[in-house]
């Protein structure tokens, strides 16, 4: 049964490729995005996650058009790379505010009308920077680690109403979020943490640009919306990316920060 979706940061990235995915298996995508864009096979739509006022129209609208809203699918965000000490409050609140709080936003605005209808599906975009601390990436991690206990509690509060909750952990993936990440500039001119911050995002940048291709999230989250009984959680990594998630379950979380010390090399 081809379906209604909705899809957060559908111009680039992950979202461009999940919404084209989607559009061509015969679903009706409505993608959400912060600039204007054009495609026959998907209906965009402008707003930013985070206008509640927004969100409410374009999804009123699309209830009004379509009588249905059967998929959401949080995607949009971003990154702000830098040391904790250093984050200015702006930068901090543009990160938890994109990432989290227009999760919750498109959640809160969808749920009335999945509720109405007796069934719904959701899939949020987490990370697996949302099972474990990344450090000099730490306000990311701590805004998908927001997700991770958010759509938890989410998933036992609607399942009564025949609607599922997913999260997404991608790994690292070759997308244009290494190109648009926002630097620290207090990091960077800092002596201390500038010389390691400059040395770790080599080797985030390097994950990255070498990572999997967007098409492999598309497919799986394409299973995701057609499965039966959709599970909880799905980490989408290379192998050694997996294996991290795994390992952090069964090692003391000393060792595990000594790990991402000597991976990340963060001593001076």
């Amino acid at each position: 049964m081809n379906k209604v979706i909705i899809i957060t940061g559908a111009s680039s990235g992950f979202g461009k490729a999940v919404a084209e995915r989607l559009a061509k298996g015969g679903h009706k995508v409505y993608g959400i995005c912060r600039r204007a864009m054009d495609n026959n096979a998907i209906t965009y739509m402008q707003g930013d996650v985070r206008d509640s006022e927004r969100i409410k129209q374009i999804v009123k609208e699309i209830y009004e058009k379509e009588q249905r809203i059967d998929v959401l699918i949080n995607n949009a965000g971003m990154g702000i790379g830098g040391a904790l000490e250093m984050a200015k409050i702006e930068e901090i609140q543009t990160q938890m505010g994109v990432n989290f709080m227009g999760c919750v936003n498109m959640c809160q605005q969808v749920l009335p009308y999945m509720r109405k209808q007796r069934h719904g599906r959701i899939i949020n975009l987490s990370s697996i920077g949302g099972v474990m601390g990344l450090p000099y990436q730490g306000f990311y991690s701590a805004s998908k680690f927001a997700i991770e206990g958010f759509s938890e509690a989410l998933s036992a509060e609607v399942k009564g109403f025949g609607i599922t909750v997913s999260m997404v952990e991608p790994g690292d993936f070759a997308t244009n979020f290494t190109a648009s990440r926002k630097n620290s500039e207090s990091t960077l001119n800092d002596p201390d943490y500038g010389p390691i911050y400059k040395r770790s995002l080599g080797l985030i940048e390097k994950e990255e640009n070498g990572g999997l291709s967007p098409d492999v999230l598309a497919r799986k989250i394409e299973k995701i919306v057609d499965a039966r009984h959709p599970r909880l959680r799905y980490v989408v990594a290379n192998f050694e990316q997996w294996l991290s998630v795994v390992l952090k379950r069964f090692i003391p979380g000393n060792w595990f920060v000594n790990i991402l010390v000597d991976y990340y090399k963060t001593k001076p």
